[in-house]
């Protein structure tokens, strides 16, 4: 890897949030475009660092890439983690660092974390059926589908679900 993963400074959040809200914007998965009130979320990363952690994917030269969001069960930004899981969401690489695998460190350093925490046994997430690229990563690295946990933050919206098993030995591959 030519860039590092780690916790997300202040100093980073507005560009970071910039970075989610453009992926979201650009890859039109926002319904409602730049009138859409997710946005805001997407751009407060402050708000998310917070109460979560915020890991961003950084350039030698400081340069941001892109940065997720990682939370355990419970916290206010889980949306689907149950005890005993933890959380990623908010994933997004800015448009000129897609193709160097920041999409796939950022949710290998996500999983490293679960498995780092004590009573952890599971990593979920939530996704549109229109992240098709993210599906791939994620089916990469071992995560399975759990449509019985699909579910609508807003009606009309269906999110799918993933989660990876932490008793699984982490996947290696490409």
């Amino acid at each position: 890897m030519d860039f590092t993963i780690r916790v997300a400074e202040p100093g980073e959040y507005t560009r970071l949030g910039e970075i989610t809200a453009r992926g979201y914007l650009d890859d039109g998965l926002l319904d409602f475009g730049e009138d859409d009130p997710y946005l805001l979320t997407l751009r407060d990363v402050a708000a998310r660092a917070a109460e979560a952690e915020v890991l961003a994917a950084v350039d030698a030269d400081g340069t941001l890439l892109g940065g997720v969001t990682f939370v355990a069960a419970g916290g206010p930004w889980a949306d689907v983690a149950r005890a005993g899981e933890a959380e990623f969401r908010m994933l997004a690489v800015d448009r000129a660092a897609r193709g160097r695998g920041v999409g796939e460190a950022l949710v290998r350093a996500c999983v490293a974390r679960s498995r780092d925490m004590e009573g952890c046994i599971r990593i979920v997430l939530s996704t549109q059926d229109r992240m098709l690229q993210a599906h791939r990563i994620y089916e990469r690295l071992g995560f399975a589908r759990t449509p019985e946990r699909d579910w609508e933050p807003l009606p009309g919206l269906s999110l799918l679900t993933y989660a990876l098993d932490l008793n699984v030995p982490p996947a290696t591959g490409r």
